[in-house]
């Protein structure tokens, strides 16, 4: 994912000169190229997560276009309240890319796993929120928040990320693609983690629970009317959330509020970390998610057995 976005900056930075990059040594080979191609457009903060974003915010109001590639657990934790009143107050135009999503940065343990960073960020007014799945969804996702003037969010993950779309794919306008035509369980998940659900929907289909598989990579503005219209298009028996976050305040909890808003009444269960760290560390993030139970036999497993029970 981290090639895909660098790709699509440079691309972009190339057709505009008021683009630049932060980082807070959080950068990698990568970002050399950026260096080399635009001298004087990249700027390098130290660990400094707080100073880096407060200065991309008068980069901004200067007229540059800021991307501030940082670790999404310190941009979310460290530099919250930087975020809060020196982006979001001003509406300042800084676009943040959170590496690491979920467990990407799994060998590092709990204190840089980003899985409570929607919760965190996703109450802070006029803050775009975007979880992209696949590499070329983080192109096409790159573009879209360049496009919106105003602070933008953006997290990725960075371990060669299964591919789901094709090289002319486009992001829909709901905000949601659609994998799948299942009526039974609809399994609805954000980020990295669909390199898991689609395989556990198809040990599901193999074993004759027929799935859709939902893959929500906008999360604020939260298109919760589209979203609930397609599931009562497809009207499944039961829906789960799966997510490598926190589900009380993630799009389980968004859901569900969304959901009685509504009026409606559908059998949810959410799947990820329940007011809880994750287990292991010094691993491979599949490693992590299958001690955790969020890989695609643990997925899968889960389902299986709530759906035996009724859920």
């Amino acid at each position: 994912m981290q090639r895909a976005f660098m790709g699509k900056l440079l691309e972009i930075a190339e057709k505009d000169s008021n683009v630049i990059e932060i980082l807070a040594d959080s950068g990698s080979n990568l970002d050399e190229l950026f260096r080399r191609n635009f001298p004087g457009r990249l700027l390098n903060f130290g660990i400094a997560e707080q100073n880096a974003i407060g200065v991309s915010a008068g980069m901004a109001m200067s007229g540059f276009v800021p991307f501030v590639f940082l670790q999404g657990a310190f941009i979310a934790y460290r530099a919250m309240e930087f975020i809060r009143d020196d982006l979001c107050f001003h509406n300042a135009n800084v676009k943040l890319i959170g590496q690491g999503s979920g467990l990407a940065l799994s060998g590092l343990g709990p204190s840089h796993h980003t899985t409570e960073d929607i919760g965190v960020l996703r109450n802070l007014p006029g803050l775009c929120i975007i979880s992209p799945a696949t590499p070329i969804q983080v192109r096409e996702c790159t573009e879209y928040i360049y496009g919106i003037n105003g602070p933008c969010y953006m997290r990725i993950g960075m371990n060669g990320e299964h591919e789901y779309f094709d090289d002319d794919y486009s992001l829909p306008s709901c905000g949601f693609d659609i994998f799948g035509s299942g009526k039974k369980i609809l399994i609805i998940s954000t980020g990295s983690i669909l390199e898991e659900v689609v395989p556990a929907s198809d040990i599901l289909n193999n074993h004759g629970i027929e799935t859709t598989v939902i893959n929500l990579f906008q999360i604020k503005p939260f298109n919760s009317s589209a979203l609930l219209n397609k599931i009562e298009e497809l009207s499944p028996e039961y829906i789960v959330t799966v997510e490598e976050h926190q589900v009380g305040s993630g799009i389980g909890n968004m859901l569900s509020d969304a959901i009685e808003r509504a009026g409606k009444t559908y059998s949810i269960i959410s799947i990820g970390f329940d007011d809880t760290f994750a287990k292991g560390y010094n691993e491979t993030q599949h490693n992590v998610r299958v001690e955790n139970e969020i890989d695609a036999e643990g997925i899968a497993r889960r389902v299986e057995n709530g759906y035996s029970k009724g859920i």
